[in-house]
């Protein structure tokens, strides 16, 4: 067998003997709820196997996000100096005010994630998007890497395979303390808020970087946008001071529900708070970052390996608006071309989250497609082409027995400074939307893997 294939029939014989997976299933559930591990009400993982890859599976994906990151920089800087690079991303008025505002430190978005389809067998990898503004997942992650690793599958599995967690947290940290320290100029502790409103689901997340930080010695408080205060000279959340904004609340939500001079956008603007990740950010996060990537018209603002990192990966995706593009060196018309090959393209929103709003050409009708189309073109959305998607076999307790089923999988590391990755977020769904926020699918942890 080839990469990691035979680990995974490895763990699926054990998983034959019923015993061992009733007790391993019912310490998974246990530990679920004990560690917070539950979103929107659901466990967030139903699975009796994480992902398991080999070294060289990992490299690879390290390696091509090491080189395709310098494009994203590119087309960022290209944005930021060239008026009609900005056009394409379709910032929101509000955005405008926000993103030429200096953040302190290099990295547009410190802390990110990047959502690839990686064929595990084949190496075919596929980036569909690039979550540069508030990624949710890494406390998740390794929370559930200690849960997977005390399984008692795990504990028999690895008497014949090595298994090797890859923690993301600390890289988060890392990047959000690295952060700080630019913007501040001097060795001082911060007072950190992690930020969003207290009824998300993700809540619980926020209590795991809140314990970590605490350890480190840092005061750190989950704060609400609706609590906060600002006098010109110090932000506020209920009286506590905040330097250091560790951002999870969605910028155009608290756009929305706080209006473009809440106090966090004003002690931003004077300069008075650290926020992690900054309103620069959004030029990364936007879908357009795709689009402004794959189209010909900005070629020349990346290098020639920059461009090779983009074609590698990347699919075509363009913004929706009437014109004339190319589409594998055919001049088409985008709007005609989409309306006329719906199973070969997605729709989705340029700006959005959870899998709102996104379309799948291949799953709806000639009418639905034509109206997804017609509101596509009213508000800011991208077309990006199909990609295949993945799947492999993942266990779950089913009647007392542990039963195989093919779940579609994606591959998403977290970005530190915008350059490197540290850690393996994976979701898994039998529904071709994989996002947990969407309400379907299971959550595990990626371990690297090899025979003893």
């Amino acid at each position: 067998m080839t990469g990691s294939s035979g680990a995974i029939s490895a763990w699926h014989d054990l998983l034959t003997d019923d015993a061992l997976a009733q007790e391993s299933s019912s310490l998974m559930t246990s530990q679920l709820s004990s560690r917070g591990l539950i979103f929107g009400g659901r466990p967030l993982c139903t699975v009796l196997r994480p992902r398991l890859v080999t070294r060289a599976q990992y490299d690879r994906v390290q390696q091509l996000t090491r080189r395709l990151m310098p494009a994203f920089d590119a087309i960022l800087a290209a944005a930021l100096s060239t008026p009609s690079v900005r056009e394409q991303f379709r910032l929101a008025d509000w955005e405008e005010t926000l993103v030429d505002v200096n953040p302190g430190f290099p990295a547009a978005s410190p802390t990110s994630r990047l959502d690839y389809f990686v064929n595990d067998e084949s190496g075919e990898i596929s980036l569909t998007e690039y979550n540069a503004e508030t990624p949710a997942g890494a406390g998740y992650n390794d929370a559930l890497a200690d849960m997977f690793s005390d399984l008692p599958v795990t504990r028999r599995f690895a008497k014949e395979w090595e298994l090797i967690p890859i923690p993301t947290r600390h890289g988060v940290i890392r990047a959000v303390l690295d952060a700080w320290a630019a913007w501040r100029g001097v060795r001082e502790v911060p007072q950190i808020g992690i930020i969003d409103w207290k009824e998300v689901p993700t809540a619980s997340e926020f209590e795991i970087f809140q314990q970590h930080f605490r350890h480190l010695g840092l005061p750190c408080t989950i704060v609400d946008p609706r609590d906060a205060a600002y006098d010109g000279a110090t932000l506020t959340f209920a009286g506590t001071p905040v330097t250091l904004l560790y951002k999870r609340v969605l910028l155009h939500e608290l756009a929305e529900r706080g209006g473009a001079d809440h106090p966090v956008f004003q002690a931003y603007r004077d300069g008075k708070v650290c926020m992690v990740n900054p309103p620069r950010c959004k030029f990364l996060h936007k879908k357009a970052s795709l689009a402004a990537l794959t189209d010909e018209q900005n070629a020349h603002f990346l290098t020639a390996a920059q461009h090779a990192a983009v074609k590698e990966c990347i699919p075509w995706t363009r913004v929706v608006v009437e014109r004339a593009t190319t589409f594998h060196g055919e001049r088409i018309d985008l709007l005609e071309y989409a309306a006329a090959h719906r199973d070969r393209f997605v729709l989705k929103p340029n700006d959005d989250y959870g899998g709102a709003g996104i379309v799948l050409g291949w799953t709806v009708d000639e009418d639905t497609w034509s109206a997804a189309l017609r509101t596509a073109i009213e508000h800011p959305y991208v077309v990006q082409e199909r990609v295949a998607i993945p799947s492999q076999g993942f266990p779950s307790l089913v009647d007392g027995r542990s039963q195989v089923v093919d779940r579609m999988y994606d591959t998403a590391p977290f970005l530190c400074d915008g350059a490197y990755s540290e850690g393996w977020l994976c979701r898994l769904s039998t529904a071709a939307l994989l996002n947990v926020s969407a309400g379907g699918g299971s959550t595990v942890p990626t371990f690297l893997v090899q025979a003893r």
